[in-house]
């Protein structure tokens, strides 16, 4: 029997004979994307109307939204209520939740977290901001007053930023989120967050001079 063989094909008296369609184990197999995470999986029940599966989303955010609204505001009544409302906004608004434009699932709920508080401190003291400049390092003895917070100067210097900048130090010192998340949770750009950051810091720095000097905050 004659056969001539051209690369993986063998042809044999007029036939054609493909190898990999008699040995189907040599069939090139399809790569499969990496199996969607806990929160995706929620995520994607509860835009469905899943109301357990959103209990799981309440359940991981809680205490973040709890946080954020307190070091905001220095109420814990006030940071329950922010806290439901953000997560029954969240609940009417969740289909309409895409990480492409806002980021994650985390900055999403902390914007709105955010802004409910806003609007409620507004209702009880109107605020002024501070000029932007340029960032830089903030000085170590601040940033380990503001890792310990074990004092009351702290907390109440924190209280009195500028909005935006009181928002951006605490998701970055305290809930250790990125430039782009907390862009997304305050709808500007990254080097507003850097420059609000340095604000922020600096007059920080500048009303707890005093004790940082003593070592009474450290």
């Amino acid at each position: 029997m004659n056969n001539t063989t051209l690369g993986p094909v063998s042809i044999s008296k007029g036939r054609t004979v493909v190898p990999f369609l008699l040995h189907p184990t040599t069939m090139p197999t399809q790569v499969a994307g990496p199996p969607p995470t806990a929160e995706e999986t929620w995520l994607q029940a509860a835009q469905r109307g899943d109301r357990a599966a959103f209990g799981h989303i309440v359940q991981r955010y809680h205490r973040l939204i709890l946080s954020l609204a307190y070091r905001l505001g220095g109420d814990a009544h006030l940071a329950e209520d922010v806290a439901q409302d953000t997560f029954l906004k969240a609940w009417r608004y969740l289909p309409d939740f895409r990480p492409e434009y806002d980021h994650s699932l985390r900055a999403w709920l902390c914007r709105i977290a955010h802004n409910r508080t806003i609007d409620l401190l507004r209702q009880q003291r109107p605020h002024t901001d501070l000029p932007l400049g340029h960032p830089t390092a903030a000085p170590s003895p601040l940033r380990q007053a503001l890792t310990a917070e074990t004092t009351l100067e702290v907390q109440a210097a924190i209280r009195r930023l500028p909005e935006l900048s009181r928002t951006a130090l605490i998701l970055r010192e305290y809930e250790e989120m990125s430039y782009a998340e907390i862009a997304a949770v305050l709808d500007i750009p990254i080097g507003t967050v850097m420059s609000r950051l340095y604000h922020a810091r600096r007059r920080l720095a500048e009303e707890l001079a005093p004790l940082l000097h003593t070592g009474a905050l450290l």
